[in-house]
């Protein structure tokens, strides 16, 4: 793993972590979260709330 893949593998985790916290502190967006059925509308939701989640560290 690249400095600048591990940075990335970082930033992610962050985003992460930002992301469970505004879901359990939001049950509108609990719901929201736990009615998707498809990773690809988990990664969809969490961006249209400033999330990036979706990119693997590696990917470009």
């Amino acid at each position: 793993m690249s400095k600048r893949d591990y940075e990335k593998f970082l930033n992610k985790i962050d985003q992460l972590n930002q992301l469970v916290e505004l879901i359990n502190c939001s049950p509108e967006k609990y719901q929201l979260i736990i009615s998707c059925d498809t990773h690809d509308e988990v990664v969809e939701l969490a961006k249209q709330w400033g999330y990036e989640i979706g990119k693997r560290w590696g990917e470009l």
